[in-house]
């Protein structure tokens, strides 16, 4: 059974606006990362990264709806599925 796959327009933001829009400084943003409370980036280039600016919103609208460290990395493992699901399609 073969899947058609809509065209998603994903806007991938670099790092400095992620740092702009969770007011985090580059060591903290790659700490949450690591802690898995942010979603880690993807490659762009051989030397660039960037991140799906809809994943930084729905973790910033998690964390100023009062969402727990728990909550948080519960919505990023949804987010990386989500973003598997997205770039490579279900296999």
């Amino acid at each position: 059974m073969q899947t058609n796959f809509q065209q998603i327009p994903v806007k991938i933001i670099r790092i400095s606006d992620v740092m702009a829009r969770t007011g985090l400084p580059k060591s903290s943003l790659y700490e949450k990362i690591k802690n898995k409370e942010i979603t880690p980036p993807i490659a762009i280039g051989s030397r660039r990264v960037g991140w799906p600016s809809a994943e930084i919103d729905e973790i910033n609208k998690a964390l100023i709806s009062g969402a727990d460290s728990k909550a948080v990395k519960n919505l990023v493992v949804k987010l990386i599925e989500k973003r598997q699901y997205i770039f490579n399609g279900v296999k």
